[in-house]
Order: structure tokens, then sequence, then C-alpha cells
């Protein structure tokens, strides 16, 4: 029963001695020359001029979930898409409902001004 595991036990083993290999490679033959400018915070290529610790606006959020949603939900269509000759009539109407619900959601979140950045 065991035995059957092997291969994805020496693939990890292999996995993490390239790795490491590669990792102290590029730590012994790579070069280090520090100075002010590259050990400096450095963000969007403007100098940091707050806490690290503010908060961002609740706006980010609400754009990023949104994206989520209605982004990785278009995901779907491709295992759909595939098997479309095998699900038949009763696979397509299904997606159908599926996109008009999330057309209709989209459409409500685009009326509510949820889209919008200020």
């Amino acid at each position: 029963m065991l035995g059957n595991y092997l291969p994805i036990l020496l693939f990890l083993i292999t996995a993490i001695v390239i790795g490491g290999i590669a990792m102290a490679a590029g730590r012994l033959l790579g070069p280090n020359k520090p100075d002010a400018a590259k050990l400096s915070p450095y963000e969007c290529g403007f100098e940091a001029f707050e806490n690290t610790r503010m908060k961002f606006d609740v706006r980010y959020y609400l754009v990023a979930i949104l994206f989520i949603i209605f982004d990785l939900e278009i995901a779907f269509l491709f295992p759909w898409a595939i098997v479309l000759d095998d699900i038949g009539m009763f696979g397509f109407v299904a997606m159908v409902i599926f996109l008009l619900v999330l057309v209709i959601g989209f459409v409500y979140e685009w009326m509510k001004g949820a889209l919008e950045w200020e």
C-alpha cells in the first residue's frame, strides 16, 4: 500500500534537493553589494510616507471580492464547454441560468456604484 506513494515521496525529495541547491548557489555565487538605496523600503516607486500598519480603504476589499466573484465564476465555463455534447440541452439551460444570475448580479453592482473608484 505504501509502495504506491514512493514515487510521490521521491518527487518531493528531488524537488527539495534541487530547490535547496539552487538557493544555495544563488547565495554563494550571486553578487552581494548592499548600500543604503538597496536596503531602503521600496513600494510602488516612491518612499514610504506612513506607518506600514495603516488600514486599507474598504473599497479596495470590495473591488477585490467583486473581481473574485465575477472573474473566477468564468472558470466554470471551460469544463462546461468541454462536456457540452455529453450533458446536452439540460446542461446548456443550466449554464444559461447560471450566467443570467451572474449578469443580474453584475448589473446590480454596477448600478449601485460598487465598481466606481473615486
